[in-house]
Formats: structure tokens, C-alpha cells, sequence
């Protein structure tokens, strides 16, 4: 176990906490919507990690991929209840993610989709590994990161036209836009051009017709605050179909 890959996560560890510390405190302070921090924590969360990789790199193995997984959501648990209502720092932090029509299911939502998120995003990133189509892996985590990452601040703001999401662990229903499920939409496109050359045309065809329309209806559909491990599924699931099965 290299000491690359312990000041990678630390300094990651560190990163996160600062940021969830700033946007709590932009909560705190400026009294930003929770709609806005959550989605900065979120960028955050999808981006900070492939430029520090860049920067601290270390040698990639299942064992230390799972490792550090597994130390981000222990870092995570300052969150919990016990130690925020204690602890300054956790509790400022909590205030950036902790939207008030959540609560009480915000910590239990988010951690579950990260962990589902985790689940469906590792075996898929090994299987393109194997079948030769590591050139596509990113694209649906763009997607995810950038699509469903600007929906909701866009939802807020600019929204006009509403329809209805359900919860897990709940019977509460909740309110989306067309206006925010269109970011996805128009963000699978324009990742799909800029990945057009790991396809063939007829396969750029192909992804360009039917991509895009099943993200956003996945987007629309997933359970409130669960779209990360459903549009993992279905963006991996119709790129290996695409490249897989004969035309």
C-alpha cells in the first residue's frame, strides 16, 4: 500500500470537508438554498477526485479503489446526528446538504445512493475495462455529474412547467421541471460529441437517438434524490448494447 495512495485520500478527505464547511456556512451566512450547496457539494464530489488523481497519482488496484470508498463514507459518518449536534464543524457542515423538506431522510438518501451508486458504477467500469471500451467509462458519469448536477439549481431558478417524484422510504411526493430535466438531456448530447470518435458512425447515430432521451426520462422517474445508480444503469446498459449487439 503506497504512501501515494494515503496522501491522495487525505488530502481528498480534507478537500471535502472544506468544501461542505463553505457551503454550509454560505447557508449559514448568505442564506444560499440548500438546492444550490448541495449541487456545489456535488460537482465537488464527481470532479475533485479526477484532478487530484492527476496531481497525487497512485497505482490503481480493486483493493485500494475499495479501500478508499470505504474510508470516504467512515469520514462521512461526522455527519450523523450524535456527533453534529456536538461538534461545530460537522454541524455546519450538515447545513449544506440538509434540505428542509428531507429531513428527516436526508443522511439516510444520501448515503444509500452513494453506496447503490458505487455498486452499479464499479463492476460497470470493470467490464468496459474488459471488453475494450474503457474510452466510453466516463460518459455517463458526466452525464450524471453535469446533467443531473445542474437540473435542480436550474429546476429552482427557471422551472415552470412541474411534475411529480416519489421518494424511497417514503410515501412524500416531490416536485420536478421539465425546465431541470432538460440539463440532461442537452448535456448527454453534447458529451456525445465530444466522445464521437470512440464510436463508429453508425454507433454515434445510434447513441445520439437514443441516449439522450432515455437519461432525461430516467432522470425523470428515479426516486427523489436517487438518480446517481439509475442513470449509471441505464447509460452503461445502452453503451455496451450499442456497442455489442450487430446491426
Amino acid at each position: 500500500m503506497t504512501s501515494a495512495f494515503w496522501l491522495n485520500t487525505t488530502v481528498k478527505i480534507f478537500i471535502l470537508y472544506l468544501i461542505l464547511y463553505g457551503t454550509g456556512s454560505l447557508v449559514f451566512h448568505k442564506d444560499v438554498k440548500v438546492n444550490y450547496t448541495r449541487k456545489m457539494n456535488h460537482f465537488a464530489l464527481f470532479f475533485m477526485p479526477v484532478f487530484l488523481d492527476k496531481i497525487i497519482p497512485y497505482g490503481k488496484s480493486i483493493e485500494l479503489v475499495l479501500l478508499g470508498i470505504a474510508i470516504t463514507f467512515c469520514c462521512l459518518t461526522i455527519l450523523i446526528k450524535p456527533v453534529r449536534s456536538r461538534v461545530h464543524i460537522a454541524r455546519r457542515m450538515f447545513l449544506s446538504i440538509d434540505r428542509p423538506e428531507d429531513r428527516p431522510y436526508t443522511l439516510k438518501w444520501i448515503s444509500t445512493q452513494l453506496i447503490a451508486g458505487y455498486a452499479v458504477l464499479y463492476p460497470a467500469v470493470v467490464l468496459f475495462i474488459k471488453a475494450g471500451y474503457s474510452s466510453l467509462i466516463l460518459i455517463p458519469v458526466l452525464i450524471n455529474g453535469i446533467g443531473d448536477g445542474l437540473a435542480e439549481p436550474i429546476g429552482v431558478r427557471f422551472g415552470k412547467h412541474k411534475y411529480k417524484a416519489r421518494a424511497l422510504f417514503s410515501k412524500r411526493i416531490y416536485e420536478r421541471s421539465l425546465e431541470g430535466s432538460s440539463c440532461v438531456f442537452f448535456t448527454s448530447i453534447a458529451i456525445l460529441f465530444l466522445f464521437k470518435s470512440s464510436f463508429s458512425e453508425f454507433e454515434f447515430l445510434w447513441a445520439l437517438a437514443v441516449l439522450p432521451i432515455a437519461m432525461t426520462i430516467t432522470e425523470a422517474v428515479s426516486p427523489h434524490t436517487w438518480d446517481n445508480p439509475f442513470l449509471f444503469i441505464t447509460g452503461y446498459t445502452i453503451l455496451y448494447l450499442i456497442k455489442t449487439v450487430p446491426y
